[in-house]
């Protein structure tokens, strides 16, 4: 019989990796856009906290929306 331990895990290992990926980079896109630090993207592989960072995100007042709110000044400065 063939042995394809080594091969599944590496197999899983890899799409694990590429999953956790195709997570990261939209959200490192999305927080640097919303004006946080992209690096919080990072805190979505963590089980739990993942779900917390995803409510922060969306009930936060961002950052970047905050700097477009600054009222306008005319007339001579």
């Amino acid at each position: 019989m063939h042995d394809y331990g080594l091969f599944s895990g590496l197999l899983g290992s890899i799409m694990g990796l590429l999953g956790i990926v195709i997570a990261i980079v939209p959200f490192w896109k999305i927080f640097s856009k919303a004006g946080f630090s992209p690096w919080y993207s990072l805190l979505l592989i963590i089980p739990i906290v993942n779900i917390i960072v995803l409510f922060v995100l969306a009930f936060a007042d961002w950052p970047a929306l905050r700097q477009q709110k600054q009222p306008y000044e005319f007339g001579p400065q």
